[in-house]
């Protein structure tokens, strides 16, 4: 890391630490905080978890293996994020605000720099395009059906192989 990038670094760590360890136990005890920590942590780290997987562990989403070269894929890369990705609930409003716009998850593959805000309009737009070039514009309507996905591409991934792959 340059210099520069080290004063940022480890400036927002320090950031960090007063802002939310630092005041907070001051302004209501370590006992609160704790709580209030923890809270925040498993209630974003659960957030997380479940876009990520909603977004490319379901069953319209495709797993593409690289070739013999790890670093190649054979789609290119608009392709490659459009066949990998799906989202979720993208009409429900408390959703999109609540992770961010990140159930519109083709459209931020996409266009990562430009705000959520825009993934709506822009959708619309990705999905006549995928249709013209005949790729895949995977969308679950709602939450649940996305959920039901999910835990069907869990099952299919934990079943034994019909064939069985010989030791070396």
């Amino acid at each position: 890391m340059s210099v520069s990038d080290h004063v940022v670094f480890w400036t927002s760590k320090v950031l960090y630490a007063v802002f939310y360890v630092v005041l907070p136990i001051m302004l209501v005890g370590a006992g609160k905080w704790a709580i209030g920590f923890a809270c925040m942590h498993v209630t974003m780290g659960l957030t997380l978890a479940l876009v990520f997987q909603l977004a490319h562990v379901v069953e319209h989403a495709e797993f593409e293996a690289a070739g013999s070269d790890p670093k190649l894929i054979e789609s290119e890369w608009a392709a490659h994020q459009v066949k990998t990705t799906v989202n979720f609930a993208p009409d429900n409003k408390l959703i999109n605000w609540f992770v961010g716009g990140l159930n519109y998850q083709v459209e931020h593959h996409l266009f990562p720099r430009i705000s959520h805000v825009h993934y709506p309009a822009i959708s619309n737009i990705v999905k006549k395009t995928c249709e013209e070039y005949s790729l895949p514009y995977n969308s679950y309507a709602t939450m649940s059906e996305s959920i039901a996905s999910h835990f069907r591409m869990m099952k299919k991934l934990g079943e034994k192989p019909e064939v069985e792959i010989a030791a070396v």
